[in-house]
This record gives structure tokens, C-alpha cells and sequence, in this order.
């Protein structure tokens, strides 16, 4: 009985373990709701060490212990939930280095003390698929992008559109999560949450579904969500600017810039918190850096936070030129202009000299060599669309105010996407006229005495 009562004890100290902790790091004074929220959640993340996790490793655990076999209101007990728990942890400490296992009791019992609390605060010891999927997809790392995408497969049929009610019941649960960090005022589950962030008459695909939750602003009720993935990414992004209000001569994570105040810049710590001096007032408009880069990917007005759009994919030939535009690198001086400038007529020599070898040789094709000459030839030929694409004069406003970035790099890279697609396609139809014309026929053959040797030794 004596230790009957001190386990009990015990797991009530370790349900309180983690709310303590989090008290500890005293989240509540940050003012913005949404940036609370998403503190709370990150907090919870990487103290469970779920940010480890990666959403497939999480779709492969559910497989693994069956609940895609499950129906999605099917409950399962405390007991099963604590074997799922643990296959994650003991599958992720097979992938971590040995210099970097965790403690995989300790994750166990935080997370799962975490989820009891979340869903079951009756204490009736019974959770639903449904929830134990809700709660790990959006707690655990990878990309937001593909997280969304397996929460969709979860909301949909068969014929690939939302279900209206699937969703509604996926917010009752995902909106548990603020609630259980004490943000259940700002963004708990309401009836009109799910018409919030769709129209309920219109038939809701993949690409809807994504857009709308990382639209800017996305939907107020999921606003956090995107915003703990920006968290994440900006854990350790360095500015090396002073602090207009603290004065601390560099900043760690966001940085945020007044748009009225000439050179007025917070770091994250202040402009939560709502700390302002001089001409400075909290009602400005404040810009909102993830980069020492000028340019910025997000932005925040007062009180809305926006979310970055889903990245555009980009082929293997434009990734580095479109990686070497967006980093801001420095304009090339004369001397390297010069450089460049001499070297273009020497690309368009082996261009067409490698064209010419294609229409006239009877051995280009076949080369081992002959892809590694295409790749070599293709990646010259993005070299000098870079050099073009820096050279072009930009007018003085476009240099002042780079509002149109982010247009001008996608038309740029749809410039060379289709370039790239009209040289590829001049290599192929190059080939087929070869691999045409180079085919032997009986008439041939007796005409050629050569070719029908060479033909009989590549037999």
C-alpha cells in the first residue's frame, strides 16, 4: 500500500513536471497571444524531443503499430499509447549518433503525461486514433508543407476533397493543444471555427487546403501553427545589429524593424514583451526579419501575423543560380564583369560546337562520357544566364525599394526553366535523328563492307 501511494506520487509529479518547466520560462509575458501560443508548443516540442521526429518517422510508427488499420474514432487504452510512444523514441535513438542519444524514458513519460493531459483530463484512460494522430503530426518536426499534406489524406475521401466534418473534428482536437498550454482564450475549438477557414459550399482539393493554411494571414484559429515552424527556423539566426531599446549589440531569432521610424530595430525578446522608447510607439507598423538579409521573406502588422508561402520547386539547373540571386550577393565589380563578358563568346562556341558534333559524329551518342558533357554543357550555359541576370540595369526605384523581388526571381526562373527545357529537348531530337539515321539496312550493309563488320564485332 506504502508504495502503491508513492507511485502515485510519483506520476503525479511527473504530470506536473513539464507545466512546471514551462512556467519556469516565463512565456506569459510575452503579449502577442499567437507568439505565446507558439513559445508554449515549441517548448513542449523540444522538451518531449518530438522536433527530432520527422513526420515520415512518425507515419511509419502509425503503420508499424496498425492504427492505419484502425477506424479513426476507434479508442485504444493508456497502455497502447505508451507502446506507440515508445517504438517512436526507441526507433529514433537507433537513428541519432551514440553521441547524441536521448533519454528515452524520460521522453516517454513527458510526452505521454503531456497527451493524458491533453485529451484525456477526465481521466478516463481511453484516447481516439483520431487524436493520437492530430496531436503527434502536428507535434513532431519536418516541413509544414508535409505535414499538412498527411493531415489532408486524414480529412479527405477518395475522390481527393475535404470532408467537411473530418476537418471540423481534426480542429476540436489540434485546438486542444493551446488549450492545454493555457491559451484556450485565444484559440480553444469554437462552433465556427472550421467555416472560419473555408467556405462550406465549395469543394476544398490539396492545393486549397495548402494555400489557405499558409496563406497571409492564414486562418486565425491555426495561426500559430506556422508561426512555431518559423520559430524552429530562426532558433539560431544571427543579427549583428543593436537593439534599439535594450541595446544588446546583436540579436538571436527575429528581428523586427519599424517601418516608421527611421533605423528603429527590436529583437524579439523586446518587441514581445511590447517594450518601446523614444518616438517609437507599439502601434507602428513593424516589419518582421527571419535574416540579416534586407529583404524579407514575412511580414507582421500589428496585430497579424503573416506566414510565408509555400515554396515554389525548382529544377536541378536553376537551384543554384536562383539560391545565388535570392542571397543578396554582391553586384560583380569591372574587373569580374570584363571576365565574364570575355568568356561568353566561349560559351556559345561550345554550345554550338557540341550542337555540331551531335548532327555530324557517329560516336557522340554513344560515349559513356556523353551525360556528364550535357551536364557540364548546361551548367556553363546557367553560369552565363547568371552573368546576363546580374548585368541587367535596374532602375533607381527598383534599387531603393525591392518590393518586386520575389516577382522578378520567378519570371527569371521561368526564363531559365524554359530554356532548359529547349535545350534538352535539342539534345533529344538530335539523338533520334542519329539513332534514325545511324540504323543499318541490308542495302547498307552490302554498300558498306565496314560498317557490316563493325556491326557483327559490337554483336
Amino acid at each position: 500500500m506504502i508504495e502503491e501511494s508513492g507511485r502515485r506520487r510519483r506520476t503525479m509529479a511527473e504530470k506536473r513536471q513539464l507545466f512546471m518547466e514551462m512556467r519556469a520560462q516565463n512565456f506569459d509575458v510575452i503579449r502577442l497571444s499567437t507568439y505565446r501560443t507558439a513559445c508554449k508548443l515549441r517548448f513542449v516540442q523540444r522538451r518531449c524531443n518530438l522536433h527530432l521526429v520527422d513526420i515520415w518517422n512518425m507515419i511509419e510508427a502509425f503503420r508499424d503499430n496498425g492504427l492505419n488499420t484502425l477506424d479513426h474514432m476507434a479508442e485504444m487504452n493508456v497502455s497502447r499509447l505508451e507502446t506507440i510512444i515508445s517504438s517512436i523514441y526507441y526507433q529514433l535513438n537507433k537513428r541519432l549518433p551514440s553521441t547524441h542519444q536521448i533519454s528515452v524514458d524520460q521522453s516517454i513519460s513527458l510526452l505521454l503525461n503531456f497527451m493524458i493531459a491533453a485529451y484525456d483530463s477526465e481521466g478516463h484512460g481511453k484516447l481516439t486514433v483520431f487524436s493520437v494522430k492530430a496531436i503527434l503530426a502536428t507535434m513532431c518536426g519536418g516541413k509544414i508543407l508535409d505535414k499538412l499534406r498527411y493531415i489532408f489524406s486524414q480529412v479527405s475521401d477518395s475522390s481527393g476533397f475535404m470532408v467537411f466534418a473530418k476537418f471540423d473534428q481534426f480542429l476540436r482536437e489540434v485546438l486542444k493543444l493551446p488549450t492545454t498550454v493555457f491559451e484556450g482564450p485565444s484559440f480553444g475549438y469554437t462552433e465556427h471555427s472550421a467555416r472560419s477557414c473555408f467556405p462550406p459550399q465549395k469543394k476544398i482539393a490539396l492545393n486549397m487546403f495548402l494555400d489557405t493554411i499558409m496563406a497571409d494571414p492564414p486562418p486565425q484559429c491555426l495561426v500559430w501553427l506556422p508561426l512555431m515552424h518559423r520559430l524552429a527556423h530562426v532558433e539560431n539566426v544571427f543579427h549583428p545589429v543593436e537593439c534599439s531599446f535594450c541595446r544588446c549589440e546583436s540579436m538571436m531569432g527575429f528581428r523586427y524593424r519599424c517601418q516608421q521610424c527611421h533605423n528603429y530595430q527590436l529583437c524579439q525578446n523586446c518587441f514581445w514583451r511590447g517594450h518601446a522608447n523614444g518616438p517609437h510607439s507599439n502601434q507602428h507598423q513593424m516589419k518582421e526579419h527571419s535574416s540579416w538579409k534586407q529583404k524579407s521573406l514575412s511580414h507582421m502588422t500589428l496585430p497579424d501575423i503573416a506566414c510565408g508561402s509555400p515554396a515554389r520547386p525548382l529544377s536541378n539547373m536553376n537551384e543554384a543560380l536562383v539560391t545565388h540571386i535570392s542571397s543578396g550577393a554582391p553586384t560583380p565589380t569591372k574587373r569580374s564583369q570584363h571576365i565574364m563578358d570575355s568568356r561568353l563568346p566561349d560559351e556559345h562556341a561550345v554550345i554550338a560546337d557540341y550542337v555540331a558534333r551531335l548532327r555530324t559524329g557517329t560516336r557522340v551518342l554513344d560515349s559513356p562520357s556523353r551525360l556528364d558533357e550535357e551536364h557540364r554543357l548546361i551548367a556553363r550555359y546557367a553560369a552565363r544566364l547568371a552573368a546576363e541576370a546580374g548585368n541587367s540595369p535596374r532602375p533607381p526605384a527598383e534599387l531603393s525599394f525591392n518590393f518586386d523581388a520575389n516577382k522578378q526571381q520567378r519570371q527569371l526562373i521561368a526564363e531559365l526553366e524554359n530554356k532548359n527545357r529547349e535545350i534538352l529537348q535539342e539534345i533529344q531530337r538530335l539523338r533520334l535523328e542519329h539513332e534514325q539515321a545511324s540504323q543499318p539496312t541490308p542495302e547498307k550493309a552490302q554498300q558498306n563492307p565496314t560498317l557490316l563488320a563493325e556491326l557483327r564485332l559490337l554483336r
